[in-house]
């Protein structure tokens, strides 16, 4: 069996599937990643940002068709899957614009006479290794910094994910990349190995599970190769007292339940002070109820299947075990009566530290909500998990929602609105949701040689 393959999780049928390259093939794609890091990197940077300004373009114009491919391998939304190729042409446009100023040499006022600077020079072949959730996001915020400082790719995308790989690959040739910059691979988990081993691969970025993290990082650190992991979150979203309900139960609806909840940074656990707990879950419940869960290219849907049978599985054990052991589905927590990875949106009370659904991230349409008494059990509760990805919190007192943002063991904290992505804005974790950081400036700062040159004065 093809280990590629297109399932319409709207019916669980088999689309098409496609084979794993072979190690030959894997072979000559390493070999023209690495031959054309040669000539990439001497290539000047402002010519490298019109590359990515290409790309860029090449997303937009092919809007449409980029969108129907992704609503077909994984089940998102039109809507969505067309602001996800909008996204993805941002970031581009972005590191056009920005990345040649923040690779710039930093200029360093040093003792002893001369001169100084720390030069950004890249290192070579990446690999980068992508989940489904996202197909065009996860790697557009990995490869268009780098390829932008001089690095070349290599994609290894998820199993589920193979038309929207090679259309990647596709829009990096029509627009100018030379061959070998970025490189598309079919590659099987020994195959993945066996690349991040490969001492003509510099870094590997992974974003994906906790268990792949630590597979990988295993590899890369036994190679002594430098590597960004994104993994999982379970993110709290927290309510105090004097927050504007309206407001927070939007965002808490946008925050859970976009992309059927199938976002490191959903907004997971929703951490709710006791003075207004009841008037939140009860008009929280009601616009969940309200969803309409359907077709993902029917107008007005919600959102539509999860990614696979397998993922739909998971989220309705994870929520089974919470009622078998006392928590209360308030609405939803069953599959819904059609074909396909359909989950009703489900909302969850009463979860205790004996259930998969505390501690375990719940990567689908289930919202967990917590009653407690003020805002210092809030913050224990919210630090009370081994994830530290993103967090919310709502207060109309910005400073007192600066002040448990602040006691946060998380990585990025979003007052008085969802959490979200954005070029501009740094994004990644701490403890088990990852190490190391995308998007912003930052995303040019992980796979770099900070070359330090020193003229010493004649």
């Amino acid at each position: 069996m093809s280990e590629y393959r297109i399932v319409d999780p709207t019916t669980n049928s088999l689309v098409r599937s496609y084979p794993t390259h072979d190690d030959s093939e894997i072979e000559r794609a390493v070999t023209s990643a690495a031959d054309a890091f040669a000539s990439w990197r001497r290539r000047p940077i402002a010519e490298r940002a019109d590359a990515a300004l290409a790309v860029s373009w090449e997303f937009r114009k092919r809007r449409e068709a980029l969108a129907s491919i992704i609503t077909r391998e994984m089940g998102k939304t039109t809507s969505e899957a067309l602001g996800e190729v909008d996204l993805s042409a941002a970031i581009f446009a972005y590191y056009a614009e920005h990345g040649p100023a923040f690779a710039a040499d930093q200029q360093l006022d040093i003792r002893g006479g001369g001169e100084a600077c720390v030069r950004s020079e890249p290192l070579g072949v990446l690999l980068g290794i992508m989940p489904w959730n996202y197909p065009y996001y996860q790697v557009a915020r990995f490869a268009a910094p780098n390829l932008v400082l001089g690095n070349t790719i290599l994609l290894k995308h998820a199993p589920n994910c193979p038309e929207s790989a090679q259309a990647i690959e596709d829009i990096m040739t029509a627009a100018g990349l030379p061959s070998g910059a970025y490189v598309n691979v079919r590659a099987d988990h020994d195959q993945a190995a066996r690349i991040v081993a490969d001492p003509r691969i510099q870094g590997v970025s992974l974003t994906g599970s906790e268990r792949a993290g630590r597979a990988v990082g295993e590899i890369a650190g036994r190679h002594l190769k430098k590597y960004v992991l994104e993994l999982g979150g379970s993110d709290p979203f927290i309510v105090l007292p004097d927050a504007d309900l309206e407001a927070a139960v939007s965002a808490a609806v946008e925050g859970r339940m976009g992309n059927a909840g199938q976002a490191c940074t959903s907004s997971k656990r929703f951490i709710v002070a006791d003075a207004v707990h009841d008037r939140f879950l009860a008009a929280f419940t009601a616009a969940v109820a309200s969803l309409t869960v359907g077709h993902p290219s029917d107008d007005g849907v919600a959102f539509g299947p999860l990614s696979s049978e397998e993922a739909a599985r998971t989220v309705i054990s994870q929520v089974a075990d919470a009622v078998e052991k006392g928590a209360t589905a308030v609405t939803g927590g069953a599959r819904i009566a059609r074909p396909g990875a359909f989950v009703e949106p489900t909302i969850l009370t009463g979860v205790t530290p004996a259930m998969r659904a505390y501690h375990e991230e719940i990567f689908g349409p289930v919202a967990v909500v917590h009653r407690v008494a003020d805002a210092e059990e809030a913050v224990r509760l919210a630090n009370d998990t081994p994830y530290g990805l993103g967090s919310v919190v709502f207060s109309r007192d910005v400073a007192a929602a600066e002040a448990v943002a602040d006691a946060l063991d998380v990585g990025m904290a979003s007052v008085n609105g969802p959490s979200g992505t954005q070029e501009d804005l740094p994004f990644g974790g701490v403890k088990r949701s990852g190490v190391g950081r995308e998007l912003g400036e930052y995303g040019m700062g992980e796979f770099v040689n900070r070359k330090v040159i020193r003229v010493h004065p004649a």
